[in-house]
């Protein structure tokens, strides 16, 4: 089964599961009953991905807790993977925010990428242990604007989730959940791997203007990239430390036989429409901040970035 995960297109069923011993040996996962939150439903969400047993909200017995065959989730009062056990709620008040999403991330060996990479973990994370003022100045927003992050589609999966006693693979609930798990999984290690082939093969570039010079990343054709070239540049620039020195990407083009040309943070410094009549240009957005062109000569792609230096950011 190939899907695009909204980052990059995986074939889920070559991408390998995890190697650690007990992943076939879950029978069962427990979380609370009544309300459901992003943490507990995330949480589960790559459990029943990783082991495709059913999800009970209920009271955990203490026997639950001593079988290392239930996970236990965002109840019970208790951390201890070794025992499958992801509470954060007996944590200290002055403890890490950490929630039951990332104890189990933790426990996957993926949490240090997704904190690094997802950026709707830290403020999930926040939500659920400081609560929403104390999040909203963290996120530096008014507290009002938290309602406004939400979607019809966090409000139907969490009411749909808190309304089931006991959810299995047949239920639709769940194999979304298990979609939201895989694609959490798969985009954490193909990012990786991507991050990996970034180092070997992303060149920095300097273009000479009339005043401060542009950087920016190119990165050369590849089959190896071919399904998503831009996917993880980002992620890579801001994990070189980059991110203040970067004006423009240069990547090829997925649709095409060319590169895109992108505004990296959409730097005011290049306005792509100021090249969207030259000969090689195939497409530059009327905005300015994207162009598809033909040529693949970097001596022609870097003087089409200079072209399109504002001489003068308003």
């Amino acid at each position: 089964m190939r899907l695009f995960c909204g980052y990059v297109a995986v074939d889920f069923e070559n991408v390998p599961k995890p190697d650690s011993p007990d992943v076939m040996t879950i029978q069962l996962i427990v979380t609370h009953a009544g309300g459901a939150h992003k943490d507990d439903f995330l949480a589960c969400s790559l459990l029943a991905h990783l082991h495709g047993v059913p999800i009970q909200r209920r009271d955990p017995t203490e026997e639950d807790l001593a079988n290392p065959a239930v996970c236990v989730v965002d109840i019970g009062g208790v951390h201890d993977p070794e025992l499958k056990n992801f509470d954060h709620h007996q944590f200290p008040r002055d403890a890490p925010p950490l929630c039951a999403l990332s104890l189990v991330l933790q426990n996957m060996g993926l949490y240090d990428d997704a904190l690094a990479f997802c950026a709707w973990l830290r403020p999930a994370e926040w939500l659920d242990t400081l609560g929403p003022n104390e999040t909203a100045k963290l996120m530096e927003i008014p507290r009002a604007a938290l309602g406004s992050l939400n979607s019809p589609l966090d409000m139907t999966l969490l009411n749909r989730f808190a309304s089931h006693k006991e959810l299995d693979t047949d239920s639709p609930v769940y194999q979304v959940m298990c979609m939201v798990g895989e694609d959490i999984v798969n985009y954490l290690r193909t990012l990786r791997q991507r991050l990996d082939y970034l180092k070997e093969h992303a060149q920095y570039w300097t273009i000479e203007t009339d005043g401060e010079p542009i950087q920016a990343l190119f990165l050369e054709q590849s089959e190896a990239i071919a399904a998503d070239p831009s996917f993880g540049i980002h992620a890579f620039i801001e994990n070189e430390g980059k991110e203040d020195e970067m004006q423009a990407m240069v990547y090829p083009d997925r649709r095409g036989d060319g590169y895109g040309l992108s505004r990296y943070n959409d730097s005011q410094r290049l306005d792509f429409s100021q090249i969207e009549s030259h000969e090689n240009v195939r497409f530059a957005h009327k905005r300015g901040f994207v162009a598809k062109v033909s040529t693949k000569d970097p001596t022609q792609l870097k003087e089409l970035l200079r072209l399109a230096v504002v001489s003068e950011v308003g």
